[in-house]
Order: C-alpha cells, then structure tokens, then sequence
C-alpha cells in the first residue's frame, strides 16, 4: 500500500501568523478534507509531519494539540478519510533538533514505523522547510499556494521545477486521480 505524508498547518487547514492553539482556530481549507478522504479511498495511507513549536513557546501543551488532532481526526473521518499517524516536531527552532523540518528526522521516523520507501512517497507542503525536508529525505515534494505556498515560491524561484498546484485538493486531482 502506498503512503503520502502531508504537512498540515497551510495544507490541510487554514495557517495563523499566531499559531493554531485550540480546537476552535483548527480550520480546514475547503476541499482539504475532500482530498484526504479521495487518498484514503484510492489506498493511500495518510501521514501527517507538522512543526508545532508552538508547544516550545508555550503559546500550548501537548494536551492541547492532542484536541486539536482529536477535531482534525474527526473532520476528517465525517468526509470519509482516514489519517494513519500525525508525527509532530514540538521544539523550537533554536534548538536544532533533527525531527524539526527542514531535517528529515520525521520522515525517518515514518519509515522505520512503517517500512516504508521514503523515494517512493509524495510529501505535500506549503512552506520552503517542507520543501527542503522533502527533497533531504529523498520524497517527492508537492508545493501547494495554500498557507505560505505564493510567498515560499516568489521568495524561492529555485522552485519553478517542483510540482505545484493550487492546494491539496488539486494536487490529488491531478497527481493521485486515475
């Protein structure tokens, strides 16, 4: 069975400048849910890799971001989809940790769950440390405009080449649709 690994804050939901930091402010970017529920039902297992240093802020605690994966679960599971782990990265940036994209410690951790062929896996994301932890773990990346995807491809033109789409719902029309 073939895996896809998504980024969530600006692919699957709506990102803030402040932080997600509750259930209520997890909004999910219309057709978001669509396009995950379509994966799940073409066989694709649904991974989700996110940076949440929100945590290393305090700006939330990991109970918090628990509920806030328990609402996205959810959404998800009512538009007929299914996500089959969320590995977050709960450090701050200072401190260079390996699992904190754009290093490819989540994707590695991934693989030895699941066996998987990191080369043979799509990772969709919305921002150039996705972009960058894709391409360091040797995944096909997708850049999605949604979130930071106009800013991460206007600041980054060495971009132009890698697949690029409007958001996660037509990436999947285009890319994952028979």
């Amino acid at each position: 069975m073939a895996f896809i690994i998504l980024d969530r804050d600006g692919v699957i939901n709506f990102d803030s400048d402040y932080y997600i930091k509750n259930p209520d402010e997890w909004l999910p970017i219309p057709g978001s849910l669509a396009a995950i529920a379509k994966l799940t039902h073409l066989g694709y297992r649904v991974i989700i890799a996110t940076n949440q240093s929100g945590i290393a802020r305090k700006l939330y605690d990991a109970e918090m971001l628990e509920e806030i994966h328990v609402k996205l679960l959810r959404e998800v599971k009512a538009a007929g989809g299914e996500i089959e782990a969320i590995f977050f990265c709960p450090h701050h940036p200072d401190e260079k940790c390996i699992c904190r994209k754009p290093q490819p410690g989540m994707f590695h951790e991934i693989q030895k769950k699941y066996g998987m062929r990191l080369e043979d896996t799509y990772f969709v994301g919305d921002s150039f440390t996705d972009m960058q932890a894709a391409l360091n773990a040797g995944c096909k990346p997708i850049l999605v405009m949604t979130g930071n995807g106009e800013k991460t491809l206007a600041n980054h033109p060495d971009l132009q080449n890698i697949l690029r789409y409007a958001d996660l719902a037509e990436a999947v029309e285009k890319v994952f649709s028979v």
